[in-house]
């Protein structure tokens, strides 16, 4: 028994020192390895989102901007009277007391209940004091002015991250940097009391500066708003733009999808909303009934044939090639036969003769084609490419196309005849106030601008770089196309485009839309559209307005009576000297007359 007592206790001996030295070797020699990894399977890292920069006007006003807004979550785990708590939510969060029951009763010990709710939802669910209730904070995007220039301005994701529009294309300087932090978290995944620190600060986004003006763009709104009505057009673009720097002071994208309602929506009293986009705190830019902001910035992301303000392109290469100066007489037939295609003018006339001026002032097809012919293909499509059609502006705004031009290897035999009178070729209303703006800059091309600058999160404001320009046209050829297209105001088809007190030089289109399942055009089907700029002697702004659909159709009695509106508001607005002494490029004769009776059924034509 001694023998066999003596080897039990060294056994035990043994034993307890092999434990001592196991316990040693695990405290003191790999307890940091140990402590990481138990750290490791408790601790969560998360994202800590940066505020998002501001956009705002080239005043200051705010465009957009982030605010904090409380959320509004339970923890189950900790409510043990489910029923008295939902009887007790439901009136302030404007839930039903079915829906908080069954969230309350979840196994989890976090359940959002409302999104980012208004400050007087978040001050009464506070004031209950309801145990397994909380308040957490999140950013919620706000438009204070409504949305007004929403499809420039664009949408943010749930998490608040671009969507669409400049808040996507410029995500990463809006967004700023994300922080982290470290949290520790129970087996069932509650955060544990105490446990949140900080890893990495969060530096806010920089903000955006744009050109757009927030009054010239309200107007700009509300004036092709009130013609989208007036004409039951489908929809409508208006842009105004600065003639030296480029700058777009105005970019209006409206739309009257059929059953349409209020232009404005404002945010739901209630909290129960979980809608991912901005939240709108004004009703400043509210619409005539019926019309709505479009879905997207259809001014540089949708195109259209121009029909006759595309003429621009034809008597500048003309002019700038002494093809004819604005007082050359052209014989003007009734039709011209090309191919399988019979081209008229939108008023049937007997053959006549016209000037140039007279010509691009009264819209003759007719007369334009045939100035086309003597310029030839190869020169034409040369103006079209220098004129920046077929080009991407410059602008990099997200979904922008640059347009379809047929070159040489596209044309047909009636090409020759399609071409200069706005067919064949789809362009954006930006191109086609980029043209013009050129004409009005003394023949000088200026890319567009939309951004002015960035504004740091101190408040420190970086001006974004003047927009590249060249020239186009020479100086004296401008000149001459200048003074044809004041006569389009002055005695034309534009006459509705003329502006009390300043000169105004442009021209209306009046164009046919293709039929997108059939080769030829949508019957009755017309897009109308004004552009141009004044004062015409020393221009200062340009503008371009075309609706979708109008009724009466033709550009110089649906466009050209916006335009007139939105410019003469803008050149007041920016103490613009009026005209000290009425001028008229041209003369009645030298623009000479057509005739004035309905167009034979089945012709080809172009209006105005």
């Amino acid at each position: 028994m001694g023998r066999r007592t003596r080897a039990m206790r060294l056994v035990l001996v043994i034993v307890f020192v092999a434990l001592i030295g196991r316990l040693i070797a695990v405290q003191e020699l790999s307890h940091q390895h140990y402590a990481a990894l138990s750290t490791s399977e408790l601790t969560q890292s998360v994202a800590v989102p940066a505020v998002r920069g501001g956009i705002y006007d080239r005043n200051g006003e705010v465009l957009a901007e982030s605010v904090t807004r409380q959320t509004v979550v339970a923890d189950p785990l900790l409510i043990t009277n489910p029923a008295s708590l939902a009887d007790a939510l439901s009136p302030v969060l404007g839930i039903t007391t079915d829906k908080l029951r069954s969230e309350f009763t979840l196994h989890s010990g976090f359940v959002y209940l409302a999104h980012r709710v208004p400050d007087t939802v978040a001050a009464k669910v506070a004031a209950l004091n309801l145990t397994g209730i909380n308040l957490i904070p999140e950013s919620q995007r706000v438009e204070p002015s409504g949305q007004l220039a929403a499809p420039v301005v664009g949408t943010v994701r749930y998490d608040g991250s671009g969507a669409a529009g400049l808040e996507f294309q410029y995500q990463s300087l809006l967004a700023g940097q994300a922080g982290t932090r470290s949290l520790l978290e129970g087996p069932n995944g509650v955060a544990l009391p105490g446990s949140t620190n900080s890893d990495v600060s969060a530096h806010p986004g920089s903000g955006l500066e744009l050109t757009i003006d927030e009054s010239i763009q309200y107007v700009a709104e509300q004036a092709l708003g009130a013609e989208i009505v007036a004409s039951h057009s489908q929809s409508g673009i208006a842009v105004v733009m600065d003639v030296k720097t480029g700058d777009i002071l105005a970019m209006a994208n409206l739309t009257a999808p059929s059953g349409g309602s209020s232009g404005s929506t404002t945010a739901a009293s209630g909290a129960g909303s979980t809608t991912s986009g901005p939240t709108l705190i004004s009703q400043a830019d509210t619409l005539p009934a019926g019309v709505r902001e479009a879905p997207s910035n259809s001014a540089v992301t949708q195109v259209y044939e121009p029909g006759s303000v595309f003429k621009l392109v034809t008597f500048s290469a003309a002019l700038a090639a002494s093809i004819i100066t604005p007082t050359t007489a052209i014989q003007v037939p009734a039709a011209l036969p090309m191919g399988t295609y019979t081209f008229h003018d939108a008023e049937a006339h007997g053959t006549e003769s016209l000037t140039a001026t007279g010509i691009l002032a009264q819209s003759s097809n007719i007369g334009t084609i045939k100035v086309a012919q003597s310029l030839g293909e190869s020169r034409l499509l040369a103006q079209i490419s220098n004129l920046g059609f077929g080009k991407p502006t410059g602008l990099r705004f997200p979904g922008e196309s640059q347009g379809l031009v047929p070159g040489p290897s596209g044309w047909t035999g009636t090409s020759i005849g399609s071409t200069p009178i706005g067919q064949d070729d789809a362009v954006t209303a930006q191109q086609i106030l980029d043209a013009y703006n050129a004409v009005a800059n003394g023949g000088v091309f200026v890319a567009p601008r939309m951004v002015r600058g960035t504004v740091s999160p101190s408040g420190a404001t970086t001006a974004a770089p003047l927009s590249p320009s060249h020239r186009v046209i020479d100086t004296a050829t401008n000149a001459e196309l200048v003074s044809m297209l004041e006569a389009v105001v002055s005695q034309g088809t534009g006459t509705s485009a003329a502006i009390d007190g300043y000169t105004v030089a442009g021209k209306t289109g009046t164009a046919q839309i293709p039929d997108p399942n059939h080769l030829g055009y949508i019957t009755g089907a017309y897009v109308g559209s004004f552009a141009g700029f004044a004062p015409a002697e020393s221009p200062v702004l340009s503008a371009v307005v075309v609706l979708d659909h109008p009724t009466p159709i033709y550009g110089g009695a649906v466009a050209a009576p916006v335009f007139s509106t939105i410019m003469a508001y803008a050149l007041h607005h920016y103490g613009i000297p009026t005209t000290t002494a009425a001028t008229t490029a041209s003369s009645n004769s030298a623009i000479g007359t057509t005739g004035s009776v309905t167009v034979p059924a089945g012709a080809v034509t172009e209006g105005p």
